[in-house]
């Protein structure tokens, strides 16, 4: 949407003015429009103001929500057009810019969601009795709000591990984690009020414990010979147990750890505790890993894409007749960072890959050498060598524990940003009663 500025509505009022007198000459009376809210140097007017509670009325019913009062429908949509306007503004003052290019191809994909081509979408739109090139101008301003929030806030969001580590305790806490762990457990002791001494014996002894389980001692055959623990003679196995089940105690070390990996020394009133993860089960996810190689050729003002392609095929051919990839991917990719390595990418996650390159390699069989592809980096080969199930479940856990927080953050900074920048914004209302 877009609102006009003060000074263009005075020369227009002026206009609907001398047209005023005619119009009281005429049997047809006319409404004229008139400013609302005065936003900084800028107004919204009548007629926008309902431009876009005609909007809002028609989402709405389209959603099944029953339509509030007019009176409270108007203030929604209006405080929703004010903070749409001071955005535009800061947008502006700061530069942020929407091209024509990439506003066509929003409202491509837009048109694509809906299943219709572009002009479909224009007919749909136009057929509800809506203004195209205004449909087309408020999702220009849309983008320039989303870009204006990446800039402003959202681009500022960190997340830590720690962060991450707290979420994963919480949920475990609250039994939203339904893996089983089986744990192994040594407790070397510390009597009650034990002295300084006495507690600095003990620690120094779980340390030279625990260096031994780290240099490759059984860590079952260590708990039976040394633990304080009541599973000492099941070699410190505490079983299989729910992450609910889990002493507190453990609930971040446990979260922390592999299979097969031990834990630090872990500290209470009774002593030191080494914990084994021994194994886990439920709510395992597994993904096929590819390890691959490839050679990248960017496309430039001296490489075109047909040239890029045609060394990539000849390429292909020498790599056919036996040679080999690791020394033809160090002479010629132009990837710096995995060209060292002969174009090694190491164990391939999905989704680690744009989706065009990932595309290619997940086609192929083990050995099997891409045919030259495109993709937004420039032209590939790809080797795959080899292929695997990994278990994913903490990765995936800690992806999707890191998209919930920062979601949650980025929705508070917003509403602190936007809140900050009403609170320093001119705002003058002047709503009139419709029956002057």
């Amino acid at each position: 949407m877009r609102f006009q500025k003060i000074g263009l509505l005075i020369l227009i009022s002026g206009c609907w003015s001398v047209l005023a007198g005619t119009v009281t000459a005429q049997t047809t009376p006319q409404t004229l429009d008139y400013i609302v809210t005065v936003v900084n140097e800028e107004v919204i007017t009548h007629s926008e103001l309902q431009e876009q509670l005609r909007k809002a009325q028609t989402r709405l019913e389209q959603q099944g929500i029953r339509i509030p009062p007019d009176a409270d429908l108007e203030r929604q949509v209006l405080e929703s057009m004010i903070m749409n306007t001071l955005q535009l503004q800061l947008a502006t003052r700061t530069n942020v810019e929407v091209d024509d290019l990439t506003l066509n191809e929003a409202l491509r994909n837009l048109a694509s969601q809906q299943n219709m081509t572009l002009d479909e979408l224009r007919d749909s739109i136009e057929s509800s009795g809506f203004s195209y090139a205004n449909f087309r101008e408020d999702i220009r301003d849309e983008l320039l709000i989303r870009r204006l929030q990446q800039r402003q806030v959202v681009s500022r969001i960190n997340i830590t591990d720690k962060e991450i580590d707290n979420f994963l305790v919480n949920q475990v806490q609250q039994g939203a984690i339904a893996s089983e762990y089986r744990l192994f457990h040594i407790l070397i002791a510390t009597p009650e009020a034990a002295s300084p001494e006495v507690i600095a014996a003990k620690k120094s002894q779980a340390e030279t414990i625990l260096s031994q389980l780290q240099q490759g001692a059984d860590f079952q055959e260590m708990a039976v010979r040394v633990s304080d623990g009541q599973q000492a003679l099941e070699g410190g196995d505490l079983g299989w147990r729910s992450a609910a089940q889990l002493p507190s105690l453990f609930l971040e070390s446990v979260l922390s750890l592999s299979v097969g990996e031990a834990s630090p020394l872990i500290r209470n009133a009774g002593g030191f505790h080494i914990i084994k993860l021994a194994d886990m089960r439920g709510g395992k996810q597994l993904v096929t890993q590819t390890k691959a190689r490839h050679i990248l050729l960017k496309t430039n003002e001296l490489l075109s894409d047909r040239e890029a392609e045609r060394q990539l095929s000849a390429l292909k051919y020498r790599l056919e007749q036996g040679e080999d990839f690791a020394q033809l991917a160090r002479a010629t990719s132009t990837d710096l960072g995995s060209a060292a390595e002969g174009g090694d990418l190491g164990w391939v996650t999905p989704g680690d890959m744009v989706a065009e390159f990932e595309t290619v390699m997940d086609s192929l069989a083990e050995g099997q050498i891409s045919d030259p592809f495109k993709s937004r980096f420039g032209w590939h080969l790809v080797l795959v060598e080899q292929r695997r199930e990994h278990d994913n479940t903490d990765q995936a856990r800690r992806t999707e524990a890191a998209r919930q927080i920062r979601e949650r953050k980025i929705e508070e900074e917003l509403n602190t940003w936007m809140r900050q920048l009403r609170d320093e914004a001119y705002v003058e209302y002047r709503l009139k009663n419709e029956s002057q």
